[in-house]
């Protein structure tokens, strides 16, 4: 058995998260298309958009280190988009959808910070300066995704759930 490395778990990690971030992709529109509030809407779609460069920034990643873009099924964010297709379904027309998609979007945003930030770290140790630059980048996108989640949430769509 070939000993396993930082740089094997970075690779392994790396197509984790590569294969969350395309599931994403396929899983936002679907919610922007269920959301009932406007800004809801509009935040899956951007989201969707900053997504295809997460994508685009992670195969700069394998280039770096020499890789083929590939995923590697993450049972974690299958079962996260899992659950916000059950919410979808279950809530379609009532007034606690969009915070349960709210929140089901935040649990796939808490991941990839996860991810993320455990990636940068390690690209750091292994001296790729670039590798950790471009993850830096998604690190603060997603948080600042997460964020704007949270004032939406605080600001309207729990509200409304509450108010019906």
């Amino acid at each position: 058995m070939a000993e396993k490395t930082l740089d094997t778990l970075f690779h392994d990690t790396l197509r984790d998260i590569y294969y969350a971030e395309r599931k994403i992709l396929t899983a936002l529109p679907k919610m922007a298309r269920g959301a009932q509030d406007p800004k809801l809407k509009e935040a899956f779609q951007m989201h969707r958009d900053q997504t295809e460069g997460h994508v685009e920034r992670l195969q700069r990643v394998f280039e770096i280190i020499g890789k083929t873009p590939r995923g590697k099924t993450c049972p974690a964010i299958d079962g996260i988009i899992e659950e916000g297709a059950e919410i979808l379904e279950e809530y379609k027309g009532m007034p606690a959808l969009d915070a349960g998609l709210l929140a089901a979007a935040q649990a796939v945003e808490h991941y990839e910070i996860t991810r993320y930030g455990t990636l940068r770290t390690w690209a750091k140790q292994m001296g790729l300066p670039e590798a950790y630059d471009l993850l830096s980048q998604t690190l603060e996108e997603e948080s600042q995704t997460d964020e704007q989640l949270t004032q939406l949430a605080q600001t309207a769509v729990n509200a409304a759930a509450e108010a019906a």
